[in-house]
């Protein structure tokens, strides 16, 4: 059966992207200094201006204009010629609280050192996915267009193609058989450019430095669709042209197309916040099965209520790719191999430290940097349903 699917990413420069560099550079400040550190920060920028927003509980107080001017001149942006305001305050009593004292800790059936004793900073629905179709066990769509991105990004910065500017996507639809990629349909490529620069020669230059080295996993046929800049010219970009806001890019961030989304953005959030880590442990999780050889393909599904410490439910789905036992099976397993809790979660990938800012763009899955993207629980997996 034929499929297509496709994904998006964006560069650093993108507005929405801005943002999350942003809220995500923020959050990296205060855990630096203070690991324990509360931070739910959202970030709208707009021509002209900045606008920093949420609740920050820390022992440190972040300097967030210095943090913001520092983001952009990174982006490529002038940081002079923009007005930033913040309107921080601190966490909500009431979600401290919880979050402080989970409900099994409040009804006394646990104790502090139970991992047990911290409640989910607020409810929701976070998926989990990982396939055995490229190196990196993620869909082909979003790492193809996460290379595309990285390689614009790249050449931007050390002045490999000349005349480019910071705001730029890409976008990949690739043809599946039988739920396998078989060939690269379309790639359409926007990159911002100044205005003396030649289109033809922006078009050579984006097949030749960018798509030829970050297709090289599944290369072009010649029946391949190449868009580049298809709208023609592409001056007026950036924050001149969009409105950027924080957590927008949601299955920019995750899986493309091929994979729901639970709803909750990742960037300005500490790992209290079960939309992040949550979502983080979910794609551990579903990782390590697919590299323990249980499923080609596998999704994880995990549901939190506010204040209460273990997750309201825990769901796979391997598509009919399960080759040791029923998805229940495997669902069952994971609390015996994992840890659940928000508190668990944080200790087990490391989740107070400032490492945020580096997962803002390009993709927070399929990174071999993030302790989330570790199979070292494969082994004890498949010795657990066997």
């Amino acid at each position: 059966m034929k499929r297509f699917y496709t994904a998006e990413s964006v560069t650093e420069g993108h507005p929405d992207k801005l943002c999350d560099l942003i809220a995500d550079s923020i959050l990296d400040a205060c855990l630096k200094e203070d690991e324990n550190s509360r931070v739910a920060c959202e970030v709208l920028a707009t021509k002209g201006n900045i606008i920093v927003a949420g609740e920050i509980t820390s022992r440190f107080e972040p300097q967030v204009f210095e943090i913001i001017k520092k983001v952009l001149e990174s982006a490529g942006y002038e940081a002079e010629e923009i007005h930033m305001d913040a309107l921080i305050h601190k966490q909500s009593p009431d979600i401290a609280g919880a979050v402080e004292r989970s409900r099994e800790r409040r009804a006394g059936t646990v104790s502090v050192q139970s991992g047990l004793a911290s409640g989910a900073g607020d409810q929701g629905i976070m998926i989990g996915y990982a396939c055995d179709e490229t190196p990196q066990l993620m869909p082909m769509p979003v790492v193809l267009a996460n290379r595309i991105v990285r390689e614009l990004s790249a050449s931007r910065r050390s002045g490999y193609i000349t005349g480019i500017l910071s705001d730029g996507k890409a976008q990949v639809t690739v043809e599946y058989e039988d739920d396998r990629p078989v060939r690269l349909d379309t790639v359409v490529v926007s990159c911002q450019h100044e205005k003396e620069k030649s289109l033809r020669k922006l078009e050579h230059e984006i097949r030749e430095k960018v798509l030829r080295p970050a297709l090289r996993m599944l290369p072009p046929d010649e029946d391949t669709k190449i868009l580049i800049n298809p709208s023609g010219r592409f001056v007026c970009g950036g924050l001149d042209a969009d409105t950027g806001l924080t957590g927008r890019k949601l299955m920019v961030d995750t899986y493309g197309s091929l994979v729901p989304h639970g709803g909750g953005a990742f960037s300005g959030k500490d790992c209290s916040k079960v939309d992040r880590s949550g979502a983080y442990m979910a794609r551990y999780i579903a990782k390590n099965m697919v590299a323990a050889g249980l499923a080609s393909r596998c999704q994880v599904s995990l549901a939190y209520a506010i204040g209460v410490a273990q997750p309201v439910m825990v769901q796979v789905d391997t598509f009919g790719t399960g080759k040791i036992c029923a998805d229940d099976c495997l669902a069952a397993a994971i609390p015996l191999v994992f840890g659940l809790t928000p508190s668990q979660i944080c200790d087990t990938l490391h989740l107070k430290r400032p490492i945020y800012r580096q997962s803002a763009v390009f993709g927070h899955f399929g990174r071999k940097e993030f302790p989330w993207e570790k199979t070292d629980k494969a082994e004890q997996l498949r010795d657990t349903v066997m």
